[in-house]
């Protein structure tokens, strides 16, 4: 195996950014990552002031993602970045990703993948042009337990899946708060976010999760979009009604505005013989609830969880793993790919379960079949092909 670290560039994720600074820590954690480069924000003083504080040298410190990935693909195949990860807000997320692909740098990329499903495509068809791997962080699918939630799916432990519901609750968005903080304003920015604000932000992300643990495809939905707080652009709540390609319903539930709330994500999937439970909140937990036998806890670190979800465990029990160990998880699953790929083998089939441009352009359809839903006097609009 390779002993050397990969390398990695960064787009955004500067000095106060919350997000690069996340990406930066889950990419350290297995130590097979480093971050050699960076143009660290839009604004190239803040870029190069933000790269000193990360101890980047001098000559690796550029003031925009066009000259990082010029100047890094003149470097030598052993001194050059092997991808880039893009961290900058969703209007800034196709142009820097498909430059790094047409230069031959393997990206990893923030969700929604891009402001349209138009710019989606084009990047799914650069992928498959050019071989390259393109890694969308779908954070919430990566935790241990809701991989061990898919395993007991696919081994038939509920029988066939009947009903999901998903809801992810926030409350941070309850007041007007745009003009004092960058995260808020960006995101309900139509010119920044796109389209979809509470579902561009945290319903991809619910839908993401549905479908990653039941293994179906959503097929249709009935959306009620709402903007609650006065002077918004976008909304900042949602319901909606799902159906399954085997005939299964199931309801998304996202608002930002749910007072109180922090990081509520929590989802139910119901078969014929059984039910799970996962709370991000309580994310060592799965609840596997049985037609007729006694409720069950799994709970990470445990020696008779399935091999999938102890792949992606690195703590003993009782010992909690959250947020950046998921987020570590996608990049140690990609890292480990890209090294396979590099090396001329085949991946392990643990290391290549992240989430790819696929799962981003079909999280950028869903988002269009949702805005067009929400604007339908129709009961139900067919997800978008």
């Amino acid at each position: 195996m390779r002993n050397t670290k990969l390398k990695m560039g960064m787009v955004g994720g500067g000095k106060n950014a919350f997000i690069g600074a996340v990406h930066r820590m889950a990419a350290g954690i297995d130590g097979q990552i480093e971050l050699c480069c960076g143009a660290l924000s839009a604004d190239p003083l803040v870029a190069r002031e933000s790269a000193a504080l990360l101890g980047l040298p001098k000559e690796r410190s550029y003031g925009s993602y066009q000259e990082m990935i010029v100047e890094e693909s003149k470097r030598s195949a052993d001194d050059r970045m092997n991808f880039v990860s893009i961290v900058t807000p969703n209007f800034a997320h196709f142009e820097p990703a498909m430059m790094a692909l047409e230069h031959g740098f393997h990206v990893v990329l923030e969700k929604p993948m891009t402001l349209t499903t138009e710019q989606a495509e084009l990047l799914q068809q650069k992928v498959a042009e050019t071989g390259l791997i393109l890694c969308v962080t779908y954070t919430y699918s990566a935790y241990p337990m809701v991989k061990q939630a898919r395993h007991l799916v696919k081994e038939g432990q509920l029988g066939s899946i009947r009903k999901i519901m998903v809801e992810y609750p926030q409350g941070w968005l309850s007041k007007m708060i745009e003009n004092g903080l960058s995260l808020a304003f960006w995101r309900t920015d139509p010119e920044k976010s796109g389209k979809s604000g509470c579902m561009g932000d945290i319903g991809t992300h619910a839908a993401h999760l549905a479908e990653y643990i039941s293994g179906l495809k959503i097929t249709k939905m009935c959306a009620d979009l709402q903007t609650f707080v006065t002077g918004r652009k976008l909304e900042d709540d949602g319901n909606i009604l799902l159906g399954f390609e085997n005939g299964a319903t199931g309801v998304l539930s996202a608002s930002q505005v749910a007072a109180g709330e922090e990081n509520a994500l929590k989802i139910r999937v119901y078969g014929e013989l059984g039910g799970l439970e996962w709370n991000q909140q309580d994310a060592n937990t799965l609840i596997f609830k049985q037609l007729d036998a006694p409720t069950q806890l799994f709970r990470a670190g445990q020696q008779y969880l399935s091999p999938i979800a102890k792949h992606n465990i690195r703590l003993p029990a009782g010992h909690p793993e959250g947020y950046i160990e998921a987020f570590a998880n996608i990049y140690r699953n990609f890292a480990a790919t890209l090294l396979a790929s590099m090396q001329g083998i085949d991946p392990r089939e643990e290391d290549t379960d992240f989430p790819t441009v696929a799962d981003g352009l079909r999280g950028m359809k869903f988002l269009e079949t949702v805005i067009a839903s929400g604007k339908s006097a129709q009961k139900w609009t067919n997800f978008i092909r």
